[in-house]
C-alpha cells in the first residue's frame, strides 16, 4: 500500500484560505444569518483550510466563550450553502470552494497543555523555593562572615 505524504498547503492555498477567513468572519459579524442558533452568539473564525484544488475549504470556528459548540456548528452546516453565495461576491475566484464547518480543537488542545504545565509547575515551584531559601542563607552566612572578619 503505497501513502502519500500529507504536504504542506501551497502559499496559494494560504492566501485563499486567509482571505475567505476574512469573508467569514465578516458575514457573521453583520448578522445576515437568521438562524436563531446564531442570534447573538459571536463566533470566532481561527483558520480555513482550503483543499489543493480550491474547490472545498474547511472553515474552524469557535464561539467565543466556548458554550454551545455543537449547537453552533450544526447551524453553520445547515447555512453553509447561503455563506457560499455570499462569499462569491465577496471573494473573487473562479470557483467559490464549498464550506465544511469544524469546532477548532487547538483551543482544547491548549486547555490539555496548560493543564500538563499546571500539574507539573507546583512541583518544581516548590523546588525553586527551597532552592531560594536555602541560597539566601547561604547569603546571610557569608555577610556575617565578612563583617566579622
Amino acid at each position: 500500500m503505497n501513502r502519500q505524504r500529507a504536504k504542506a498547503p501551497s502559499q496559494r492555498q494560504l492566501r485563499v484560505g486567509e482571505e475567505i477567513r476574512h469573508a467569514v468572519a465578516q458575514l457573521l459579524e453583520r448578522g445576515e444569518l437568521r438562524d436563531p442558533e446564531l442570534q447573538g452568539v459571536p463566533i470566532t473564525v481561527t483558520e480555513v483550510r482550503a483543499s489543493p484544488d480550491l474547490k472545498n475549504a474547511t472553515v474552524y470556528v469557535m464561539p467565543l466563550g466556548g458554550g454551545e459548540e455543537a449547537a453552533v456548528v450544526e447551524a453553520l452546516r445547515r447555512a453553509a450553502s447561503f455563506l457560499r453565495g455570499r462569499l462569491a461576491r465577496t471573494v473573487k475566484l473562479k470557483f467559490t470552494p464549498a464550506l465544511q464547518f469544524e469546532v477548532d480543537p487547538s483551543f482544547a488542545e491548549a486547555e490539555r497543555i496548560e493543564t500538563i504545565l499546571r500539574n507539573v509547575a507546583p512541583d518544581s515551584d516548590e523546588e525553586i523555593e527551597e532552592s531560594g531559601s536555602s541560597a539566601d542563607t547561604a547569603r546571610e552566612d557569608d555577610r556575617r562572615e565578612n563583617d566579622g572578619a
